[in-house]
């Protein structure tokens, strides 16, 4: 096992950390009187603050650690991920959905299912997600223990529990604000310590166009590992990715990646604590300027990984993909650098743990203990049993990360998960904020059979019989057919059943939705050209496809 080589600086940079984080999460908790404190920080907070939270809030294991290692497994085709697969998303989150969200008075994305559908639907959703969070706050625990394990030497279990009990602390005091805060410094963190990582590793590896030559000479990967659109022709799939053009833009750039960024409670969650309307609406546009740019200090160092760490990619031990960055580290960082990228990963897995347990707690408290258990308690009542549920999901995120550690890329796993809960999601979604027709029992019955198509999927191609090409292949057509059998099934129970009243819809459909915000009205500082969400996401989105031209074609 190697280690890496901390000195008395670098303890003492994690050690400062540390007292910052927790120190956060004590004086938040002056600020916690309601429920709406503990969970939405009281709808107070500025676009800029919500912004940095959201995008950090993802910057964690399924960032760092599974997009470094398809970096190094799969080439710079992992750049889909961001440009393919979360900013349209994103700039379609902050224009066309947030409305329904934020005017709707929602405290969760369950919740606005139970006020289109009905209670089955709720519950199902609101079970699904709290399984879904726990999982994925698992793989960013097992992620930390990597890291701690890396550093102290300490065996994973314990690395584990020492992670989960350092999250815990500071959540368990100050609610989502003290989250939010430590994310918004987490992602200052989490840059000071990968930039650096990226600009020696490049000067280690003769800079761009050495990496290019040698990974065009590297027997695991070659020169398609520098173009990402080539050899994804339908039937002739020649690319590292193992997947089509079809199944990158339709299961990954549409059904996962608006799953994902559309109805992940652990990120719209931080849109809900904006200050007004215009607020929420900004804040996923704002967090996508930063998203388009993150391969660079994350892809790049996974491609650095793939040409310098001689046999990456071993199927268990210290040199799995997973571990490219940490090996990097440990490689080209000298003493107080080391300290800071140290650092600047744990800060990435906190803010993951973080926004997904913050989440859990949210739809346990509200969607299902209130809603179906007890209805009718002091606010106080459901803050206290917002702490209590905070400890049970980072106790069972404890155990859940012991299923990560099983898996050789996190991402291949991470990607399944959101092929499981959020491709469904995303359906139940599009239909039922655009077509009023839609039916109470229609969006049960849709999302039960879009997860179950998903598994089964993943369950066939997994054991044998149906041949998808490399995991993440499969789980894109996972995403797929998930996404086509919840809105066959919806539309032909829709079409078999009784819709709501129009009374009963609105402020939940398009059409019956008031999008515009009397807080910009009464404020003229929101109304200044640069804030506008239609501006902010058009620069976006041409940002993006720039990118693609300067650095892929």
């Amino acid at each position: 096992m190697f280690r890496v080589h901390a000195g008395v600086v670098d303890y003492a940079i994690l050690a400062v950390y540390f007292v910052v984080v927790l120190g956060i999460g004590f004086v938040a908790r002056r600020q916690v009187h309601t429920g709406l404190d503990f969970f939405l920080s009281g709808r107070s907070l500025p676009a800029w603050i919500t912004g940095l939270a959201f995008i950090a809030a993802n910057l964690g294991a399924l960032e760092i650690l599974g997009l470094a290692a398809n970096g190094a497994k799969y080439g710079i085709a992992t750049v889909h991920f961001y440009w393919v697969g979360a900013i349209p998303a994103m700039v379609f989150l902050g224009i066309v959905m947030m409305p329904f969200y934020y005017n709707s008075k929602v405290r969760s994305v369950p919740e606005y299912l139970r006020l289109r559908f009905n209670d089955p639907t709720h519950v199902l959703n609101s079970l699904s997600f709290a399984v879904a969070t726990v999982l994925i706050a698992g793989v960013n625990l097992f992620a930390m223990a990597l890291v701690i394990r890396l550093l102290l030497g300490w065996p994973i279990p314990i690395s584990i529990v020492l992670a989960a009990a350092i999250v815990l602390v500071y959540i368990t005091l100050g609610g989502l604000s003290s989250a939010i805060y430590n994310e918004v410094l987490q992602f200052f963190v989490i840059l000071a310590g990968l930039v650096p990582l990226t600009i020696v590793g490049l000067k280690a590896v003769g800079g761009w166009s050495g990496l290019q030559d040698k990974i065009t000479h590297a027997k695991a990967l070659g020169p398609l590992a520098l173009q990402p659109w080539q050899g994804t022709g339908p039937g002739n799939v020649t690319n590292p990715i193992g997947a089509d053009w079809i199944a990158i833009v339709f299961g990954l750039g549409f059904v996962l990646s608006f799953g994902y960024w559309t109805t992940n409670f652990a990120e719209v969650q931080r849109a809900l604590a904006a200050k007004n309307l215009s607020a929420a609406r900004r804040t996923p546009l704002i967090a996508a300027y930063p998203k388009m740019l993150i391969p660079l200090v994350v892809v790049v160092p996974g491609l650095i990984a793939a040409v310098s760490v001689k046999g990456l990619g071993a199927k268990t031990g210290d040199l799995q993909f997973n571990n490219a960055v940490p090996i990097l580290i440990s490689k080209y960082l000298p003493n107080g650098m080391l300290g800071v990228a140290i650092t600047g990963l744990l800060a990435a897995f906190m803010a993951g743990v973080a926004a997904n347990v913050t989440a859990f707690n949210t739809v346990v408290s509200y969607d299902l203990w209130q809603a179906y258990v007890r209805k009718d308690e002091p606010d106080q009542y459901y803050v206290r049993f917002g702490r209590i549920a905070t400890v049970v999901g980072v106790i069972i995120a404890i155990g859940t990360a012991f299923i990560a550690a099983g898996f050789n890329s996190i991402m291949d796993y991470i990607q399944a998960l959101f092929s499981f809960f959020n491709a469904p999601l995303f359906a139940t979604f599009i239909i039922a904020m655009f077509w009023r027709r839609a039916t109470p029992w229609a969006g049960f019955w849709g999302l039960a059979s879009g997860t179950f198509a998903a598994v089964a999927v993943h369950f066939l191609h997994s054991r044998g019989p149906l041949d998808l090409g490399s995991p993440l292949a499969a789980d894109f057509w996972g995403a797929g057919a998930a996404f086509v059998v919840d809105v066959v099934v919806t539309v032909a129970v829709s079409l078999a059943t009784q819709p709501k009243p129009e009374h009963e819809l609105r402020g939940l459909v398009w059409g019956l939705t008031d999008t515009t915000d009397t807080s910009a009205e009464e404020d003229p500082a929101e109304r200044v050209w640069w804030r506008r969400p239609a501006l902010l996401g058009g620069i976006a989105l041409a940002l993006t496809a720039l990118l693609y031209l300067v650095f892929v074609f």
